[in-house]
């Protein structure tokens, strides 16, 4: 083994920029499992690794660098994946400017990945001050990257999915296949790497233990999507849709290690859909069972992938909540994003995992292409109708990588001007126009809308009934938190 550390992967974050004043007692700091798994990959292939969380660990860019400088390694490579679909793009401000201190303040190599670059490989090369960008899921790459850079060579033209310059000249190779064997490539994450007790869920994961949010985890049992939404960017980083399992004997050796070698009781199952091929999920399912451990989960599903003779061993595994993708009440603006269900098999599919004990978290978007202002007040109405409880909402927004983002480009539509603007949350946010409404029109509903749910009585109710006070009392306070916003001065 080389004596000299190969690589540090580093997290990229901007909590303040990107969630605003609700980044500090609501929303999750994450662990980066992608890079955390990456991290077990190439040690499993003798390479020296280390991890710096600077989202985490709230690390500014030069100090950053400053403890990249100290290690002193051949590469440092910034990983903008996050854990849902928007987080790549939405921290490549910081992330550049993380790489920008590193090329000022250490000698190592710079490289940038992720589901932001694998979108933008070419752009990301020209606009961001790094040696290299890393095109796809990323383990090919490096391992080819890493290997070359020991043998102090020059020549990265057989490195897959690399994009590099020489003097003024840019040049990409083909990019690597996609991972087939996701056991050997995406072993038991090196969680040991990270500062796991810094890690905490998102406040409604905890509804039932408000107070214990700490520690935290988030895995994949797969990866990509067999579908093609038009607003979801998350099949970039694997070129095409398609899904893709780690063996549910893995994911269960992972999940029981992080509970009782760190703690973890709150995890969040980071798969597009989880609830989709059903001897995967419920072979998770069984085996939790077997391993009685008390745990509470969270996981992704569309409505039309739920089979309800199945929710109630779900929750005893500790499935204790499942996000749906509900995005629209009307179905004429849902089909046209491409998610195909009716309003009835909505309602029908809330009440019945609600009534095998499990929560629903509502996803919602406002500002989909064939929105109007009525069509967007149906959906708030359908979300009230509900009453889940808790949900997202969430403006249309042209993310790179994604149909939309070639629909924006192709009619001309305004998109954001910085990266960070792509954030839900932030200040200078600009989602996109429908066919009939201004932006500001959209973002002005949704904050509008966010209020609107959260301060509704029989919302507030549900939550004290199921929750306690405490709950109620908790989320009144978000409700108060007003999103400063530079569209709507």
């Amino acid at each position: 083994m080389s004596e000299r550390l190969d690589i540090v992967l580093i997290n990229p974050g901007d909590k303040k920029q990107i969630y605003q004043d609700l980044g500090a007692d609501y929303s999750a700091v994450e662990p980066p499992f992608w890079i955390a798994v990456i991290a077990s990959y190439l040690r499993n292939k003798k390479y020296n690794v280390f991890v710096i969380d600077a989202n985490a660990e709230n690390l500014n860019p030069d100090e950053t660098a400053k403890k990249v400088s100290s290690l002193d390694p051949r590469l440092s490579a910034v990983i903008v994946y996050g854990s849902q679909p928007s987080a790549s793009t939405q921290n490549m401000t910081i992330s550049g400017k993380i790489c920008n201190a590193l090329k000022k303040n250490t000698f190592a190599k710079v490289a940038i990945g992720g589901l932001h670059p694998s979108a933008l490989p070419e752009k990301t090369l020209k606009e961001e001050r790094v040696d290299f960008v890393i095109e796809g899921e990323g383990p090919h790459t490096l391992t080819g990257l890493l290997e070359v850079l020991r043998s102090g060579t020059t020549d990265f033209s057989k490195v897959l999915g690399l994009w590099y310059r020489k003097g003024k000249d840019t040049f990409n190779n083909p990019r690597a296949a996609v991972i087939s064997d996701l056991d050997k490539f995406l072993p038991v994450a090196a969680w040991d790497l990270l500062p796991m007790q810094k890690y905490k869920a998102h406040n409604w994961h905890c509804f039932d233990h408000i107070n214990e949010r700490s520690p935290y985890a988030a895995i994949y049992t797969s990866l990509g999507c067999p579908y093609n939404c038009i607003f979801c960017c998350i099949n970039a980083l694997f070129g095409k849709p398609g899904i893709r399992y780690r063996s549910p004997e893995l994911v269960v050796e992972e999940i029981t290690l992080l509970a009782k070698k760190y703690g973890v009781k709150n995890i969040k199952i980071v798969d597009e859909l989880f609830i989709f091929k059903e001897e995967h999920y419920m072979k998770i399912v069984d085996l939790l069972l077997e391993k009685k451990l008390d745990l509470n989960f969270w996981v992704y599903a569309r409505v039309d992938t739920i089979k309800q003779k199945n929710l109630s061993k779900m929750k005893k595994a500790g499935i204790n909540w499942i996000a749906l993708g509900i995005e629209s009440a009307n179905p004429y603006v849902r089909d046209s994003a491409q998610k195909r269900m009716r309003v009835n098999d909505i309602k029908a599919v809330v009440v019945a995992i609600q009534g095998a004990g499990i929560r629903v978290i509502g996803n919602f978007i406002f500002g989909l292409p064939n929105d109007t202002s009525k069509t967007m007040r149906q959906t708030l109405d359908l979300a009230k109708e509900l009453n889940c409880e808790f949900v997202n909402f969430y403006c249309g927004m042209a993310y790179p990588g994604s149909k939309l983002y070639e629909i924006a480009l192709k009619e001309n539509w305004q998109t954001p001007r910085e990266w960070h603007a792509f954030s839900q949350h932030s200040y200078e946010t600009l989602p996109l126009p429908t066919k009939y409404i201004r932006a500001k029109e959209v973002l002005k509903f949704r904050d509008g809308a966010f209020r609107e749910y959260f301060e509704n009585p029989a919302y507030l109710k549900m939550l004290a009934d199921k929750f306690g006070e405490n709950v109620k009392n908790h989320i009144e306070v978000m409700a108060k938190v007003k999103l400063k916003r530079r569209l709507l001065e």
